[in-house]
């Protein structure tokens, strides 16, 4: 009976502990997301490789998704998903600007200053009624380099917009905009090739005609993101620097 008891009060604990354990949900887009057949495919999002810079405390989602912008992951009812299950002390990273951007496509079209904010806006608010901790990222820049080796911004107001709401909300910022452009210049034009996805004809088994994409990023730009935005996180004292190895 001893044993018994015994064995219903760990089990009680561990089911305890279980409830507990916070959750860190990411939302985005393409450069943030998990990629098929990783073993294979030479493309990765920089929320994909994360789960080795975290400690086992913590859990992951990774919800962002090729070519969602910040309307078109709610529309399809993306956010629900997340938002049902948010409770207090997890944290939800926010990261759209991308997609946003596709004037021809109005189920992913923003107007930055107009529905892109209050988009922002909406999911920093419904995120905090649910006790968690929103953390709002500006996107990653593109591989843009000029003739000359000038690195040229291709997001226009979005960013802006991130900064700008950040700062009126009080919500945990983290300028990937900034820190992924120093990564690019710091590289510079043909070593930050490395950082995507650039393979001549017949270089990888995956891309048997070669591929040339300035956006997305390889493992060792994923990686290299992660860190980033890791080392960023860190003095932000929101509560998950404790899970960052």
């Amino acid at each position: 009976m001893k044993k018994l008891l015994l064995s219903l009060s760990i089990l009680f604990s561990v089911l305890i502990f279980a409830q507990k354990k916070p959750t860190l949900f990411l939302i985005g887009d393409s450069t943030m997301a998990n990629k098929d057949k990783p073993d294979k495919n030479p493309e990765h999002g920089w929320g994909q490789v994360l789960p080795q810079f975290l400690t086992t405390e913590i859990e992951l989602q990774n919800h962002a998704m090729n070519g969602r912008s910040s309307k078109s992951f709610r529309t399809e009812g993306r956010w629900d998903k997340v938002e049902k299950q948010l409770k207090k002390g997890d944290f939800v990273v926010i990261q759209f600007g991308h997609n946003d951007q596709k004037v021809k496509d109005s189920t992913k079209f923003t107007n930055p200053y107009t529905q892109y904010r209050a988009n922002l806006e909406r999911y920093v608010n419904e995120t905090r009624a649910k006790g968690a901790t929103p953390i709002l990222m500006t996107s990653i820049v593109r591989r843009d380099f000029t003739e000359n080796g000038v690195l040229v911004d291709t997001h226009g107001n979005y960013p802006l917009v991130v900064r700008l709401v950040a700062d009126d909300m009080k919500v945990p910022f983290v300028d990937m905009q900034l820190l992924t452009e120093q990564m690019e210049i710091a590289a510079g034009p043909e070593k930050s090739k490395l950082l995507h996805l650039h393979f001549k004809e017949g270089e990888v088994e995956y891309y048997p005609k070669g591929k040339e994409d300035d956006t997305h990023l390889s493992k060792l730009g994923a990686e290299t993101v992660a860190k980033l935005a890791l080392k960023a996180l860190k003095p932000l004292k929101t509560g998950l620097e404790k899970y960052i190895k």
